[in-house]
């Protein structure tokens, strides 16, 4: 049994899929070649979200996408003018720890009853706001009453990775059955699920106990080695720069020169990809963007690693010394 050596020696940009005589190279369908993706998202900035959702969500590695309205949200913590809604610190606290805070508009505007410039000042509006008091400008959309009306789409949709278009409620009315059947579904067709609520133990689609929802989180969790939880903005950008990505592949002998090509904007999409090559079985592997040594990750004849899709690949494979 032969031992290569791997060598990424400078980096470009990333693949779809290509193949060669040795080797199978492509971009994983999700990060680190998980089955499927989860996204949790929740509506609306209530307060119970940063006093009981987070923590049990951090508890597992979680995080999650919470999408506010801040015409509802508290300026600090020591003038609460609303008990049911979040405040300004707590958001900016959930945000540094790797939370997605995002944009439901400023009022909550459905679209459909609302003449344009209004729904246009109240989605940028609230995108001021949400930068304003956590730093992070929201890339990401949900729409008030899930109303997708074509003329304020179009509006909501500038400078975004991506809107909620689609969702599963994992709300009062689903079960814990319910939920894992919807997540083996996923783990199947090696989709994308979105999962929504509002409230926890009030609010529209509240649960009745919440238990229900920790349950739900350890099984996604037991799984973890298929399933990628990541943020909506996290698993739509990696999508979307995967499915742009443009690879060439030059094969000699034991090296392989990938160059990739992608032209997204890259201050919004901005998510590392996995890098997947097979065919040959490996034992020793030393990966490399420019001077920055990767790590890697080898299981019998497949090897992964994530890289930043704006550089260059150069990937070297050699037997080593003791084998030659």
């Amino acid at each position: 049994m032969k031992t290569f050596s791997l060598f990424i020696l400078s980096l470009l940009i990333s693949v779809n899929y290509l193949s060669g005589a040795d080797w199978n190279v492509q971009i994983a369908r999700y990060k680190q070649d998980k089955a499927c993706a989860i996204s949790y998202t929740f509506d609306d900035g209530l307060a119970e979200h940063y006093t009981l959702l987070v923590p049990q969500l951090e508890k597992r590695g979680f995080r999650g996408t919470f999408w506010i309205c801040g015409s509802n949200i508290n300026k600090d913590n020591e003038n609460i003018t609303d008990t049911t809604r979040m405040t300004w610190p707590q958001l900016r606290e959930m945000s540094d720890n790797g939370h997605e805070i995002s944009n439901h508009g400023w009022a909550h505007k459905n679209f459909a009853r609302f003449p344009i410039e209004e729904i246009k000042e109240d989605i940028f509006k609230n995108d001021s706001a949400i930068f304003a008091n956590t730093g992070v400008m929201p890339r990401t959309f949900c729409y008030p009453n899930n109303n997708k009306k074509a003329e304020g789409q179009r509006i909501a949709v500038q400078n975004r990775v991506g809107t909620r278009t689609h969702q599963r409620s994992i709300g009062s009315k689903s079960t814990l059955q319910d939920l894992e059947k919807w997540v083996n579904t996923l783990i199947e067709t090696n989709d994308w699920g979105v999962g929504m609520t509002h409230g926890l133990t009030y609010g529209y689609d509240a649960f009745r106990n919440p238990q229900r929802l920790w349950d739900h989180l350890d099984q996604v969790k037991a799984r973890e080695n298929e399933i990628w939880v990541g943020t909506f903005r996290e698993v739509a950008s990696y999508i979307k720069e995967r499915e742009e990505t443009k690879l060439e592949v030059v094969n000699k002998k034991n090296t392989l020169l990938i160059t990739p090509e992608l032209k997204l904007d890259q201050e919004l999409f901005v998510e590392p990809l996995t890098m997947v090559i097979t065919g040959k079985e490996i034992k020793k592997v030393t990966v490399k963007q420019g001077k920055r040594r990767l790590p890697v990750q080898i299981t019998d004849d497949k090897v992964l690693f994530d890289f930043d899709p704006y550089g260059g690949c150069l990937l070297y494979t050699s037997p080593s010394p003791r084998d030659a």
